[in-house]
């Protein structure tokens, strides 16, 4: 089959025909509808631009060991400045107010929100200073819980560590007598019987 949708909409004299005119309708407002999508798409992303510019000399100052950053300004739809895995920049529904979101196991909380760039950029330098310090605090906490080595018995424990020796020593002891008791009866009565058996049976021959 050669030819467009355009072409087989047409009538047979070459005048578009209703379909062809809604088609190529559909078309332009879609192209208009694309050119719109993109230019929000380039205006957020050249707000968030500056944005990154403004928070680079920060950055910068983030020592290389530490990686719990990202710093990064993603593309897409809806474009965002990545300050870690849960925290990022994205603009509001106006396209012009910045707003800080930061992902908690409560939901999304709104760190900061402006359309100002120094307030956000403010906050932004502030969360990065409390996410460093927090980290450096869990790295002290860990060295020193493994460097914390087993403490010994004090001498005051050493008599209660005594005390519940003997007190097992006794308990096993009790329970050997015990045993030694309940055999010595049992053979007491054994040979009671057995002598029993044996005085019957002389008294029956007399």
């Amino acid at each position: 089959m050669a030819g467009n949708s355009e072409e087989i909409a047409s009538s047979r004299d070459g005048a578009p025909s209703a379909l062809a005119s809604a088609i190529r309708e559909v078309k332009n407002n879609l192209a208009d509808r694309d050119d719109v999508v993109i230019d929000m798409r380039d205006a957020q992303h050249s707000r968030l631009e500056l944005l990154a510019t403004e928070l680079a000399p920060i950055f910068a100052e983030v020592p290389n060991d530490i990686e719990i950053f990202d710093f990064a300004l993603s593309s897409g739809l809806q474009p965002r400045l990545w300050i870690d895995a849960v925290a990022h920049i994205a603009m509001g529904r106006d396209r012009r107010t910045y707003r800080f979101l930061r992902d908690t196991r409560l939901g999304r909380v709104v760190l900061a929100e402006s359309t100002e760039i120094k307030p956000v950029a403010d906050q932004v330098t502030r969360y990065i200073a409390e996410r460093i310090v927090e980290r450096q605090r869990m790295l002290d906490a860990g060295g020193q819980l493994h460097a914390t080595p087993s403490q010994p018995e004090t001498p005051a424990d050493e008599p209660q560590a005594k005390a519940g020796h003997r007190s097992q020593r006794r308990e096993a002891f009790r329970s050997a007598l015990a045993f030694i008791a309940a055999g010595a009866l049992t053979g007491m009565l054994l040979s009671l019987v057995l002598f029993w058996d044996h005085i019957r049976q002389i008294a029956l021959r007399f």
